[in-house]
């Protein structure tokens, strides 16, 4: 065993000699002035030099990968690269912001290395988690000579059709056909001319025949008649032009398309493409309305207490809104009512330990809602300062997935729209969600006067809460509504900074 390692070194070193120094490169050039340090040892640097050489085998890369970055994520989009490539990128540098169904996240670097190659360029829409991104080569090594490996979502793909050949039965392809996907403004252009929708040439993803694919071979179909002018010009034939007349007859006298900057036609419409947040708005909304029995009420609060202890914070400085007022007696109510600070498990009704007041915040990418956590323990200014940051970030799409996940009790305010009253939609698993409707003035008889009844003016504030019915019935939301008036009304009951 041991002549034949002998016999084996040695041969590797007469080849290299064989080979002209002038022919090399410059790292083998360098294992050349080494070669004596080569023998003292089969695991001399010089040989580990040599099959670590780019010029012998490419460089391993780190996968950069999609990663899940909320709990319901299951695809993303790529938004932007902060880094190119050919950049160094150190542990927790910031390497793309990826649309996940939240917002828009920060995908920080967990390795030391350069990054060699981007595989999913900026505005990809729809990769799946755990799709290959990027690749990233240790530090000094040339990223250049990164080897890109093949893509492996394809081969399982295309490996089974081969496995069913030696099967005649099987080999009924044409069952293809039958599974065809329209969107529904290509079905109503299909529908509409009677063309037949598998002439249509799919772009779309997984097979999807488009408006496009319709219009177009709408388009062909056109080029491809030319005998209604035939039959206009030879009158002696009318019968053999009538059949190609008849689909003509269905067809309306204008395009069924939208031009961009132009008024649409009677019965057309533009397709929106939607975004992650707003698909999974939609999913969750769908879900809490079918799944979640809503049971409302509602109760009017006098907010003068409030104004007149603003206007003294103000003097001093300390500047809070009224729905900073709102967020912080909600929090207290659900400290003095933990029953009702609950939400629904998979087993049933679940205790909950903590008070974190999730804030809906409307955003050009949809509503989200940040979260201030341990609401009931903070102070007006801590919590009227953790909301406008959040509100910002939301606004901004820089949220981290803690800062909107995992809330209590869920709070939404459409008093500054100059909204009254409304009902708010149940965000699972909460048990509750309290709908803020704007002030108004109106005058009231006083409770008791000496001088008999007397006018006065309240500014008043309809809240409406919206609670799960198999976690809070309908007399234990009247008792919270009951509370949530008293330290809403009395705002020195709650501890102020």
């Amino acid at each position: 065993m041991a002549a034949s390692i002998r016999l084996g070194r040695r041969a590797v070193f007469i080849a290299f000699r064989a080979i002209k120094p002038n022919n090399l490169t410059v790292q083998n050039r360098l294992i050349f002035q080494n070669e004596r340090q080569w023998t003292a040892g089969w695991t001399g640097s010089g040989f580990r030099h040599l099959f670590q050489s780019p010029s012998v085998c490419g460089l391993a890369p780190l996968k950069v990968q999609m990663p899940a970055l909320s709990p319901t994520m299951e695809e993303g989009n790529l938004v932007k690269w902060l880094k190119k490539e050919g950049d160094e990128v150190a542990v927790g540098d910031a390497l793309c912001e990826i649309e996940t169904d939240k917002a828009v996240v920060v995908m920080e670097s967990s390795d030391d290395g350069i990054l060699a190659k981007i595989l999913v360029q900026e505005g990809s829409r729809g990769v799946r988690l755990g799709t290959l991104i990027a690749l990233m080569v240790s530090e000094g090594e040339d990223w250049k000579q990164v080897e890109i490996p093949a893509l492996e979502p394809v081969t399982p793909t295309t490996a089974p059709p081969p496995a069913t050949d030696h099967a005649p039965p099987l080999a009924t392809t044409p069952s293809a056909p039958k599974q065809l996907r329209l969107s529904p403004a290509a079905r109503h252009i299909l529908d509409t001319h009677g063309l037949d929708p598998h002439l249509a040439k799919a772009t779309g993803p997984r097979g999807l025949i488009t408006k496009e694919d319709a219009v177009k071979l709408l388009n062909q179909s056109d080029e491809r008649r030319p005998a209604p002018p035939a039959a206009a010009v030879a009158p002696p034939a009318p019968v053999t032009v009538s059949p190609p007349i008849a689909p003509s007859t269905c067809r309306p006298s204008f395009p069924p398309l939208s031009v961009p900057g132009k008024p649409g036609m009677p019965g057309t419409f533009t397709d929106i493409p939607a975004s992650n947040v707003r698909r999974v708005i939609a999913q969750r909304l769908t879900q809490s309305k079918s799944t979640i029995p809503h049971a409302y009420a509602s109760v009017d609060c006098d907010l003068g207490p409030v104004m007149k202890l603003r206007k003294q914070l103000a003097t001093e400085d300390i500047k809070v809104s009224v729905n900073d007022f709102i967020i912080k007696a909600a929090a207290v109510s659900l400290r003095e009512m933990p029953e009702v600070n609950v939400m629904w498990s998979g087993d049933g009704p679940q205790a909950l330990d903590y008070i974190h007041i999730s804030i809906a915040v409307a955003t050009p990418r949809g509503l989200i809602t940040p979260i201030i956590k341990d609401a009931a323990n903070k102070g007006l200014q801590e919590i009227a300062a953790t909301a406008k940051a959040l509100a910002q970030k939301a606004r901004d799409g820089k949220l981290l997935p803690e800062e909107y996940q995992g809330g209590s009790f869920c709070i939404s305010n459409l008093g500054m729209f100059g909204i009254s009253e409304f009902s708010a939609v149940i965000n699972p698993p909460q048990a509750c969600i309290l709908a803020v409707g704007g002030t108004r003035t109106e005058l009231r008889l006083a409770p008791q006067d000496p001088d008999g009844p007397v006018l006065h003016t309240q500014q008043l504030m309809t809240v409406t809460l919206s609670s799960d019915g198999r976690l809070v019935d309908d007399e234990l939301a009247s008792r919270f509504l009951e509370k949530f008036r008293t330290n809403l009304e009395h705002p020195q009951r709650a501890s102020l900074p």
